[in-house]
Parts: C-alpha cells; structure tokens; sequence
C-alpha cells in the first residue's frame, strides 16, 4: 500500500515518447516543478501534453516547450509564454484551445468514466467545426469528449504514504482532475506524512486516485506578472 518514490526521476519510470501527459496547476501555481523537471531531464519527446495553461518561457512547462518535448498541447490560457506562440505560428506545435470549463469538465467526465458530454460553451464558434450539435430545450448543444492520458502529474500541499492528498487554494482547481482523469497519477507533495494522520474529513483527493507520491523539494514561488504602482503619499 506504501505508493512512496525516492525522488522524481524514479517516479516517471514508464514514461515514453509520445504519451498524454496531464499535467496540474494554474498558471505557475499549483505547479509539479519537482516532476516537470524529471520530464525534463528524462528526455522524452513527442508528448501530448494537457494543462490549462503552457507555463511562461523558462518556467513551468515552458521548459518542456523549450527542449522541444511537446508536440501537441491542449490547454485553455496560453498567453504569456513567448515560444509557445513562436512555436504555434510556425507550425512546429499543434495545438487545440479549449475553453477553460470544458477543459475542467473534460477531465471531470474522464475520471467519472463518461465519454462525452453536451455543453453550450462553444456553440457558433471555431470550437464547434466538425463536431456533433443536438437541441434541449430549444437550445443549440456541443457534444464534447472526455479527456484522459497516460500519466497525470500533480502537486499537493500534503500528502500521506496511501497518496490521500490535501490541496491549498489555488492548487486545487485542476490538480484534483488531472489526478482522476489519468492512467497512473503521480503526486508530488510539500509535506508528506505517515497514512492515518490526515483528518479525513480534511482529504480532497482520497489515495484510490494515485499511484505514486514523493517529498517535493526547493518550490520557488514565481510571480507571472510583477505589477508595481507608485505608493501614495
């Protein structure tokens, strides 16, 4: 029952090219840095990656973009990484923009074993080009799919050794749905604790959901946007 891994490395033992990677956080928080810089260095190319967002250049999963790793990305906000759009615009990337609650229920139907769904999100859109359109109510629907992948990397604030994870605030908006909408789930933790000493009522993501758990290491809290104004007098 102990899912404890050394380090990160050992952790993604089984990942390979051209997989779909899921991976947790909004926008730099959230962030499995401790896996995403295994990925990295592992080498693994051609990976279909899944997040709501890219990352910015040099953080995140921009490092990834960076070494030429992805070669499709679904996600929702990608707006402030630079080789991201280098890459989109030359054509080196492939990319399929969903909106950001589609994106949230696609892995929700996933890990709740529902293949598809209707939504009006995207209804007289680009979104809906070639997809399949049904009326409620006299309303227009999209049918859209679930989202599933081979690996789902998340981050948690604390963790036990049966991979029950507690989330803190903004970590938990799409961690907790990668982790359900993955073959194997791995989880990185900033405090990893011995099973029975988180309150279960406390537990956001109970440790059926994972298969993997490690002690993080050296977070950075990275700020996306510096926004500085002038101190009033």
């Amino acid at each position: 029952m102990n899912k404890v891994f050394e380090d990160a490395q050992s952790a993604i033992s089984g990942l390979s090219d051209g997989m779909t990677l899921l991976v947790g956080g909004f926008g730099l928080s959230g962030n499995p840095e401790n896996l995403i810089s295994a990925v990295h260095s592992a080498g693994v190319k051609r990976l279909r990656l899944v997040s709501n967002n890219a990352g910015t250049d040099g953080r995140g999963l921009g490092v990834l973009l960076e070494a030429r790793q992805v070669s499709h990305m679904t996600g929702s906000y990608v707006g402030e990484n630079k080789e991201f759009e280098r890459q989109f615009l030359s054509g080196e990337l492939e990319v399929e923009l969903c909106p950001q609650g589609t994106l949230a229920e696609r892995l929700r139907a996933a890990g709740a074993g529902i293949p598809a769904f209707y939504t009006p999100t995207g209804v007289g859109t680009l979104r809906a080009d070639g997809k399949e359109t049904r009326l409620f109510d006299d309303r227009e629907y999209l049918l859209e799919e679930a989202l599933s992948g081979d690996f789902g990397l998340v981050k948690a604030w604390k963790g036990d050794t049966h991979g029950n994870l507690v989330f803190r605030k903004t970590s938990r908006n799409f961690n907790p749905l990668v982790a359900k909408a993955a073959k194997i789930t791995i989880a990185e933790v900033e405090e990893l604790v011995p099973a029975g000493e988180l309150d279960p009522d406390e537990i956001h993501l109970p440790g059926i959901y994972v298969q993997r758990v490690l002690q993080g290491q050296n977070y950075k809290k990275w700020i996306e946007q510096r926004t500085v104004r002038t101190r009033e007098s």
